[in-house]
């Protein structure tokens, strides 16, 4: 499918985007556990062989804010183009930290030529940045800004001036060691939005504690008990010795360092801070993908109970966007539009003494160069002719 697809569209894969989505059923519980291979494949049950025991749609992190139904993971590799070249099914509790190596490893069945892997954050652990090298391959992988490691604090406290790019963003290259380099973006409306969030969250905190001084300490424990299961406002809660409920300046003071910003990882020494800052912002193409797939493309509901009629389905769900991105690269337009023009041929049936005959509405130039950019013929204008006996 590769290759019919690099042939029609003439891709340079240089840049991979990868993300995964889960998406859930709406079913009263989980599949039975069975065994699986190392890929999430079912597998003969040879206990004690490496095998795991899972369900197809079972539990796990739902990226749909469903943890409460059962899901299955999905996977999708997409060109700088957005051109989704290939997609994977896992079951639902799979752990994205260890899919990006199954997906590199297919990828690297296809024989292509140097690649640099783009992911965020949910892909980033030292293992699979060491995974992601091998082969001459690179990698651009968000980081946790409050991950707390060593090399984010180094990149994050050192010193520099941005530069601005294009996007009303602006990068900072900082080089921890020589194979280690960070770049810093930061985006001035971000910043401004996380500091009004802020500040309304500090707000809404004080307001919360005023008065707390005076309550009992069993109550200030109730008190600190709500605010705890309130992420938001915990945040910037401090805790005196007495047990006092007060405003963490310090915490806000932190915080406002990261506003704004975003932290990406590249091993590649030739791509400069703008390539990577613009790299990884196409990863955006995978989102949209994922948003076309669930709510255009009907990922979502899925009926089907056996697991190779729900694999099937979705691969059909991303054969369907693969043409729709076809489509969008070789017309200019949108699909929405795309669609809206060729839904508007249509076929009419006309009776008459002589017979009955059908035809095609007459083509608007919109539809005809649509049809042309998209090198399919134009229907005859008279399709069905039926003379009477």
């Amino acid at each position: 499918m590769f290759d019919r697809v690099a042939t029609l569209l003439n891709l340079e894969v240089d840049l991979l985007f990868f993300d995964t989505t889960s998406t859930y059923f709406e079913v009263e519980g989980a599949d039975e556990p069975i065994a699986r291979d190392a890929r999430g494949n079912p597998a003969p049950d040879t206990s004690g062989s490496g095998e795991t025991m899972a369900g197809f749609r079972t539990f796990g992190k739902s990226k749909d804010s469903r943890d409460d139904l059962p899901q299955i993971v999905i996977g999708m590799a997409v060109t700088r183009d957005g051109i989704p070249v290939r997609c994977w099914c896992w079951p639902g509790n799979a752990s994205d930290q260890v899919l990006i190596r199954q997906v590199k490893d297919d990828m690297r069945d296809w024989t292509l030529s140097k690649i640099v892997w783009v992911t965020d954050r949910g892909f980033s652990s030292a293992e699979n940045h060491r995974y992601l090298r091998q082969g001459d391959h690179h990698y651009i992988i968000g980081e946790k800004l409050r991950s707390g490691s060593a090399e984010v604090k180094a990149a994050m406290s050192r010193q520099g001036r941005y530069l601005d790019i294009a996007g009303n963003m602006r990068v900072k290259e900082v080089r921890v060691s020589d194979s280690e380099r960070f770049v810093i973006c930061y985006n001035p409306d971000a910043a401004e939005r996380d500091r009004a969030t802020r500040d309304h969250l500090v707000a809404a905190l004080a307001e919360v504690i005023e008065g707390s001084d005076t309550l009992s300490e069993f109550k200030r424990g109730e008190l600190r008990g709500k605010i705890a299961g309130k992420p938001g406002l915990n945040r910037f809660l401090r805790v005196t010795t007495g047990g006092k409920l007060r405003i963490d300046a310090a915490k806000i003071k932190a915080e406002a360092n990261f506003d704004g910003k975003y932290l990406l990882h590249c091993s590649d020494p030739n791509l400069s801070s703008e390539d990577i800052a613009v790299g990884y912002k196409q990863l955006l193409e995978v989102e949209r993908g994922w948003r076309d797939m669930k709510s255009v493309l009907d990922l979502r509901p899925v009926y089907h109970r056996l697991e190779e009629r729900i694999r099937a389905h979705v691969v059909l769900c991303w054969l369907a966007l693969l043409l729709v991105r076809i489509a969008e690269t070789r017309t200019g337009a949108t699909w929405n539009t795309t669609r809206r023009e060729l839904d508007r041929i249509h076929v009419g049936t006309f009776t008459g003494s002589a017979g009955t005959f059908r035809r095609t509405t007459d083509l608007t130039k919109p539809q005809r160069d649509l049809l042309a950019a998209l090198d399919i013929p134009t229907p005859k204008q008279v399709i069905e002719l039926t003379p009477t006996p």
